[in-house]
């Protein structure tokens, strides 16, 4: 069985790069009829935040990744390191190291002046003497001496690591008992069965060290898939101005879930020439091994028109829910269906959407002034009230056509083009010369508000 894991340190808010890793990991493992595991690598108390891992949670729940079982958090399993970690020592594959912090500063001082790499020196890999006194110990693991480490990487291919070059006897448990980083990720891993380890390439460098727990512990070694980062258009590792920000800001921004994952996959992976995918494609088409090994590009524009596609092709019963987030109550609204078909071909976000929604369902209180100096001349005042009148002697005004005959009677009565009536009404409907078809805001707000803004425009 295929099981993958997404395991987040809870010392900031989930960003784009750790979704995309999580979602590969998730399209991997139910592809395959596996498990997806959530961790949250929380041992790191001193940066540790709650309303960090909160947030995590809640942008999975948002984005709709759903992963097996409970979520585990590394502090509450420190008994279980602990146990690892005197099975090393007990097996002589560890030992307790008492240099301390100002001898290892020296030593490393001392190794910088001669050019060599800072390292541990292994002084006490063998050491059976008298520790000294008032001491504290931390738990080295004994890395190997010599040789080299291969890491099998189903996107990079074979990675081979000089053992001296990269390696020390490192750091398994810190002096006041908490394990550190590499020992607990290679003993979860292990423990939670998990066989295939899809994540970001800057933890390529960590691989080599968590194989040395992996056999010292005689656990087998997962597959291991290290994915490039993300960069934004100049090549350079992306920033929150680029857009690695919380997942969850692309909520407030006005994305959809389904716009993100999409955008996301594509982020590294493609096949063939499609862009679209829903997540049953995602999940039929998805292998890590044909993930790119190059590093791919963070481009907002192919974000939004992935999210204007999902957002023109989403229901409006769907769309009044997501709105509602961005303060837009439609669901008891009688036109709901015009106005949200109206505005699904103009909106690139939610966000865009409700601000049009609120300039149509809202008057305006102040109009445009360049608006007024192009589209509102000497005659304007006189084609508006010969408008009004006409829709005060109209029969039916209920769609977008009704309104539309009434308009037409007026530029055939008055013997005027029809831009002689669009933009003064625009204004007094819009407050601008932008905006939907006139017809269609008409019918939404209906003939008494319409005959309202009219004259509130006239009085001005």
């Amino acid at each position: 069985m295929i099981v993958t894991r997404f395991a987040p340190s809870p010392t900031g808010y989930l960003h784009i790069g750790g979704l995309r890793t999580a979602l590969l990991s998730y399209l991997w493992a139910r592809r395959n009829n596996g498990k997806f595991l959530l961790r949250i690598e929380d041992t790191d108390f001193s940066r540790n935040d709650e309303a960090a891992a909160r947030a995590i949670v809640e942008a999975f729940k948002w984005v709709g990744l759903e992963h097996d079982g409970t979520i585990e958090y590394q502090s509450s399993r420190l008994s279980i390191y602990q146990e690892y970690a005197q099975k090393l020592l007990d097996s002589g594959k560890a030992y307790k190291c008492y240099m301390s912090k100002e001898e290892l500063e020296a030593l490393r001082e001392e190794q910088s002046a001669r050019k060599e790499r800072p390292k541990y020196d292994n002084r006490y890999r063998d050491f059976n003497g008298t520790p000294p006194e008032g001491r504290e110990a931390v738990i080295r693991i004994k890395s190997p001496l010599s040789g080299s480490i291969t890491v099998h990487d189903g996107v990079k291919g074979d990675v081979v690591f000089n053992v001296e070059d990269i390696l020390d006897d490192f750091i398994i448990a810190r002096a006041d008992g908490t394990p550190t980083y590499n020992f607990v990720v290679a003993v979860d891993d292990a423990l939670m069965g998990v066989t295939d380890v899809i994540r970001g390439d800057d933890h390529l460098s960590n691989t080599p060290k968590q194989i040395v727990v992996y056999e010292a512990l005689g656990f087998p070694v997962p597959r291991f898939f290290h994915v490039p980062m993300i960069h934004n258009h100049e090549g350079k590792k992306l920033s929150k101005r680029d857009g690695a920000t919380d997942v969850m800001a692309y909520k407030t921004l006005g994305y959809t879930p389904e716009a993100l994952l999409n955008f996301l996959v594509r982020l590294g992976w493609s096949h063939g020439d499609q862009e679209i995918f829903s997540m049953k494609e995602m999940l039929d088409l998805f292998d890590p091994n044909d993930i790119n090994r190059s590093a791919s590009v963070y481009n907002v524009e192919k974000l939004d028109w992935l999210n204007a596609h999902y957002i023109k092709n989403t229901s409006n019963d769907k769309l009044c829910e997501l709105l509602e987030f961005h303060g837009v109550m439609l669901v008891s609204h009688d036109k709901r269906e015009i106005l949200l078909d109206a505005l699904k071909e103009r909106s690139k976000t939610l966000v865009e959407m409700a601000n049009q929604i609120n300039e149509i369902l809202v008057r305006p209180t102040e109009f445009d002034e360049a608006a007024l100096k192009k589209g509102y001349k000497e005659e304007s005042p006189m084609i508006l009230k010969a408008f009004a009148e006409a829709l005060k002697k109209a029969q039916e005004l209920h769609l977008p056509s009704d309104y539309h005959h009434v308009m037409d009677e007026v530029v055939s009565t008055l013997e005027i083009g029809f831009g002689k009536i669009g933009q003064p009404l625009r204004i007094a409907l819009m407050g601008k010369l932008s905006g939907p078809g006139l017809d269609t805001v008409m019918a939404i707000i209906g003939v008494n508000e319409t005959l309202e803004r009219i004259n509130a425009l006239l009085e001005k």
